[in-house]
């Protein structure tokens, strides 16, 4: 069984009846991830963030929130991630990622980052503006390809045939990378929806895939602004959601330069940005 599934007794009923019998449930557990960070005479090891995530591409979800929490900018900026205190049989909770010597790196103004990033700090115009500044690819001044109906229309279903922790639970979302005709790339899940995108585009970076102008990211849920945040430090220029955008997402889709799709399922969709041309 995946280690990101686990099976449970259950009693099922249904109006007057009972029986007993097994469900499959998404695992949640904590990450913590830790950094090692400075030049090779001065190593320090600091506790960056703990996320409750399904156990799996812990390395790609390390790289991934890296990427898009604007702490690297390229794959080489990794010398290595890696799980710690790990026991034989045992899947660790700790991850150690290894910067290079030669990254720029201020701990200090990441703390204050992250104060700001998990507080109420991100809303707003001034948000997104300095944002603008940490992208690590060049915004292209293009407007997003023109993707035929047809194809979006297909992304929901393609998604769902290859989720399968999915399937099994029925309790998890997913984030799906698909080039500009309708061709699957790469498949993520997660209890988080933030996670599912972060191991993605860990993914892509570690397979030297960015920037993904040239590509769809499908969420199976709602589209927030941290997921667009997300998909633009990727460079991703469209953006499908099975579910609603929040109206921040949809400022900073404009803003990125990105256009954004939410309520995709059913053949019909909502277009949000408004020099978008799908179709």
């Amino acid at each position: 069984m995946e280690s990101g599934i686990r099976k449970t007794a259950v009693i099922r009923q249904e109006e007057n009846r009972h029986e007993n019998g097994d469900d499959f449930l998404a695992v949640e557990e904590p990450l913590e991830i830790q950094l090692e960070y400075g030049d090779e005479h001065n190593r320090r090891t600091h506790s960056l963030s703990i996320t409750m995530r399904t156990p799996g591409n812990d390395m790609e979800l390390t790289a991934g929130f890296l990427l898009t929490e604007g702490i690297v900018k390229h794959y080489s900026d990794i010398l290595n991630i890696k799980h710690t205190q790990t026991l034989p049989g045992v899947e660790s909770n700790y991850v150690l990622a290894q910067l290079s010597p030669n990254l720029q790196f201020d701990m200090s103004k990441l703390e204050r980052h992250f104060y700001t990033t998990s507080s109420c700090g991100v809303c707003g115009k001034s948000s997104i503006e300095s944002l603008k500044s940490t992208l690590p690819f060049a915004q292209s001044e293009e407007k997003p390809a023109t993707i035929s109906p047809d194809i979006i229309y297909s992304l929901p279903q393609k998604l769902r045939d290859a989720q399968t922790a999915f399937e099994s639970t029925g309790g998890i979302h997913a984030s799906g990378l698909f080039d500009l005709q309708g061709n699957l790339l790469a498949l993520r899940e997660d209890v988080g929806r933030h996670n599912a995108l972060d191991k993605l585009i860990g993914w892509a970076l570690m397979n030297n895939k960015l920037p993904l102008h040239d590509c769809i990211v499908l969420l199976s849920g709602r589209a927030s602004f941290e997921l667009v945040q997300k998909c633009a430090m990727a460079g991703v220029k469209t953006i499908c959601a099975v579910g609603a955008p929040s109206s921040l997402a949809v400022e900073s889709s404009h803003d990125f330069g990105i256009t954004l799709i939410g309520f995709l399922r059913n053949r019909r969709y909502n277009v949000y940005h408004p020099s978008a041309s799908s179709g």
